[in-house]
């Protein structure tokens, strides 16, 4: 048993063991230098103005989205448990960042973002890395629709050179706000983003192997240069960007303020948790190489941690980016170290000049996330899915823009597992199998069934339910009055539990009540069927011992053999009075 529990403490360290170390145990090439550092290079040109752009989105001056970049990307690629992972700042968590700026200032951010990172931390170290999988798609998508939304909304107003002073947080405030000043659009403004985002679109299309966002933000930096056109710059709003890593330090922590900021940070290590997980999956479909989903959560903590300290933003793992990476022809993690590597070789070298993008071309970059992120297709297409998933598509997609991500996350999740109850509850029942037949529903698998009730002979006094799926608090309230229904307690009860996969706390509960109910009505309580997990369940409860071991069986002939032997032992007793 030792021996045992030793070989799966082993097998369990083996799982958090960083790629990194893997690919160079497994022999490191010069060849697959060369592939890693093209791969780098080219996701670092990439990686550079969408850091940007994510930055400005979230109203956060731009070199804070570069330190995480180059910080949380480094550390993803080197402790991540995918080989071909890019990490750094998302359009995903635009939306929470405003908002806990808004509320909290960037020291809170810095506090969030540290808090998010021991949550994915721990949330890698307790497994459930395999189960980020199953939150509902409906949820995602109603929440990364939502966000795309916002995201355009937001982008607006530098697209259209608004001059606003403070800018609503809600949405309809903004697009009050917006209507309120259209009498100080800019139009060059409107020209420089919008020949932006169609240059972007152009060489997407066209070129889709150049680094297009930053062809196209370079381009729209030299016009506004040029021809000195009045609009916002990043140098005009945010001042020069610095050319090196800040030192690290810690945020001042106030335990009043971790409170609150709680619900932000679970928010944060969701979606970083969801978006890094996804992308390590797209990148396992492209290139064969599987990844360690909880390896990956722990990496994803650590970076998150690490770029708080030097003064980031939260990260994740990028699905554009790592998909960048692959086609670029990464094989190892070296290329995601390179990438962050090349983001601060583009901010020692071209710091200064980046002070000079225009920021409605920024916006022009973030629409076009904002379509990307939006995937209208898959949101359009879920309304042909059943009404419950419509249901909390929308109702996750009207919190995220109407309350805030963090209530549509919640009241999501919640409504996505009332449902699921609601219909497990309806797949599941407890009927009597006597009536079941006799009313003609029997089909055709019960009828060649050797075990169909209906070839069975059920003695008088013999009263057969059966419970058709699990048996969880769904079905509990229907078998607690079951005998006030019936006309007259019967001598005996056969509970047929064949098609019963496990029994949850409030079925056991619920069955614990139901035999003593048993007791006052002078019935005996048999289960027939148990199959070997729900005995477990039972004995797990003590409920075995309760009912009774010798009336538990694995058939229902042994129950009703049994069932037939204590009827004839009552008539018995009967007699001999």
């Amino acid at each position: 048993m030792a021996q045992q529990k030793s070989k799966t403490l082993a097998s369990r360290f083996k799982s958090f063991i960083p790629q990194s170390i893997l690919c160079m145990q497994d022999g490191y090439s010069g060849a697959r230098f060369k592939k890693d550092f093209i791969a780098g290079v080219s996701v670092g040109v990439i990686a550079f103005p969408i850091a940007l752009a994510v930055a400005i989105g979230a109203n956060i001056p731009p070199e804070r989205a570069l330190f995480t970049a180059i910080v949380a990307g480094f550390l993803i690629s080197l402790l991540g448990g995918s080989r071909v992972q890019i990490g750094g700042p998302t359009s995903t968590l635009i939306v929470v960042m405003y908002g806990i700026m808004s509320m909290h200032g960037f020291e809170g951010m810095l506090l969030a973002t540290i808090m998010a990172g021991f949550i994915l931390i721990i949330f890698g170290l307790t497994g459930l890395g395999t189960y980020i999988k199953y939150i509902p798609y409906p949820v995602v998508t109603g929440l990364t629709t939502g966000i795309a939304v916002i995201i355009f909304t937001s982008q607006l107003k530098d697209f259209l050179g608004l001059q606003l002073g403070e800018f609503p947080i809600d949405f309809l405030g903004r697009w009050q706000a917006y209507w309120n000043h259209l009498g100080s659009i800019n139009p060059f403004s409107i020209l420089i983003g919008s020949a932006t985002l169609g240059l972007i679109i152009y060489l997407r299309r066209k070129r889709p192997h150049w680094p297009g966002v930053l062809i196209a933000l370079a381009a729209a930096g030299v016009v506004t240069w040029a021809f000195r056109l009045n609009i916002d710059t990043i140098g005009s709003r945010y001042g020069a960007l610095p050319r090196s890593l800040p030192s690290p330090s810690l945020p001042a922590f106030h335990f009043s303020v971790m409170l609150e900021l709680i619900p932000d940070a679970l928010t944060i290590a969701l979606l970083a948790g969801i978006e890094s997980l996804l992308a390590a999956v797209v990148a396992e479909g492209m290139t064969g190489w599987r990844h360690r989903s909880n390896c990956e959560l722990v990496a994803q903590g650590c970076a998150n941690i690490g770029a708080a300290l030097f003064g980031g933003i939260p990260a994740t793992g990028s699905l554009s980016r790592t998909a960048a990476n692959v086609k670029a022809g990464a094989s190892t993690p070296v290329a995601g170290m390179l990438h962050a590597v090349c983001v601060f070789s583009i901010l020692f070298l071209l710091g200064p000049l980046a002070a000079q993008l225009p920021l409605c071309a920024l916006a022009a970059v973030l629409f076009m996330i904002a379509w990307n992120m939006s995937e209208i297709h898959h949101f359009l297409h879920l309304f042909t899915a059943p009404k419950k998933d419509v249901l909390v598509l929308l109702t996750v997609f009207f919190l995220t823009l109407f309350v805030d991500i963090t209530s549509a996350v919640q009241i999501g999740m919640i409504l996505a597992a009332f449902l699921f109850m609601k219909q497990m509850s309806d797949l599941s029942d407890v009927v009597s199998v006597v009536q079941y037949f006799e009313s003609g529903n029997g089909n055709g698998a019960e009828v060649v069934d050797p075990d169909a009730i209906s070839k069975q002979d059920i003695p008088a006094g013999v009263e057969v339910y059966e419970i058709n799926g699990p048996f969880f608090f769904g079905v509990a309230d229907r078998l607690k009055n079951l005998l006030n229904e019936l006309e007259r307690p019967p001598p005996i009860f056969i509970l047929r539990m064949r098609r019963v996969p496990t029994i949850d706390a409030s079925g056991m509960h619920a069955l614990e009540e139901f035999y003593n109910e048993c007791r006052r009505q002078k019935t005996i309580l048999l289960l027939a069927g148990v199959k070997k997990n729900p005995l477990k369940d039972l004995h797990r409860y003590h409920l075995d011992t309760l009912i009774g071991e010798d009336h538990i069986f694995s058939h229902i002939t042994q129950a009703l053999e049994c069932a037939k032997e204590l009827l004839r032992v009552e008539a018995f007793k009967r007699a001999m009075r």
